[in-house]
């Protein structure tokens, strides 16, 4: 009978086992193909995925299975892992060492674990429901900064920023002028685990996949943050659009999104 120690102790292991892989390919020369006009997926995405899978269906063979780059493996468990096994791929297409693994564990509905991998930073990410969330095993808490204004915020756009004007350009100009500063770092799961560290004070994205957000906003409200969509209802793996926040600015940003031009709000 596996315990969730087990589980934790699996994620660990794989995360950084993915995340050692991409960090020794990084500088390679790299083959990539599009999905998009800038929605892009290289070698080094393929095989951080096929390790991970390969690793849960034989330790787990009856657990689903949601990955970016594969059709989803549904057996009818109530056990689901999501994973991104290369969070910030067009990054790591040209050599810009920013990118992340990201793995979690969804149990009947629920998100119980979550890893984030920085293999350039020999960082590991893992939090647990109810346990708390920690950095190398150094509990992590989100930061105490109040003031929106001295905030550094993190935020990232759309695949289809050419196509569609829902594109969060109007509330990147908004928060612009509000906070402290923006980064746009290319990684949302990341970006998530930069909060929960107390690095960033919020962050904000449209579009985002689940694979995108479910380690990070298990990472993040363990630390002690909040996350919502961006008009403060309930965040879900569906829901259109993310705020995650230290749960100090929090509000003070919902008051800038519902300002901001409307002519390109979702």
């Amino acid at each position: 009978m596996q315990t969730m120690s087990d589980y934790r102790r699996f994620i660990e292991t794989v995360a950084q086992e993915a995340g050692a892989l991409l960090r020794g390919r990084l500088h390679e020369s790299h083959a990539v193909q599009y999905k998009g006009e800038i929605n892009l997926v290289t070698e080094a995405d393929r095989l951080s995925e096929e390790l991970i899978v390969e690793r849960i269906r034989g330790a787990f063979p009856g657990h689903d299975i949601l990955t970016e780059e594969s059709p989803e493996t549904a057996n009818g468990s109530c056990f689901r892992w999501i994973v991104d096994p290369l969070d910030g791929t067009t990054n790591y297409a040209h050599g810009y060492p920013v990118f992340c693994v990201s793995i979690a564990l969804e149990v009947e509905g629920a998100i119980r674990l979550g890893a984030v991998c920085n293999p350039m930073l020999g960082e590991l990410f893992v939090a647990e429901e109810g346990r708390g969330a920690f950095l190398n095993g150094r509990p992590l808490k989100v930061s105490r900064t109040a003031e929106l204004s001295r905030g550094l915020l993190a935020t990232g756009f759309p695949y289809d920023i050419r196509d569609d004007r829902n594109n969060n350009m109007n509330y990147f100009r908004a928060l612009a002028i509000n906070a402290q500063a923006i980064r746009r770092a290319g990684s949302a799961a990341l970006d998530m685990a930069y909060l929960a560290a107390g690095r960033l004070e919020g962050f904000w994205e449209l579009k985002l996949m689940p694979w995108d957000t479910a380690a990070g906003w298990l990472l993040v409200t363990e630390a002690g943050g909040i996350v919502t969509d961006l008009k403060g209802s309930p965040y879900g793996l569906d829901s259109p659009h993310i705020l995650a926040s230290n749960g100090l600015v929090h509000e003070a940003m919902m008051g800038v999104f519902a300002k901001a031009d409307p002519l390109d709000a979702p």
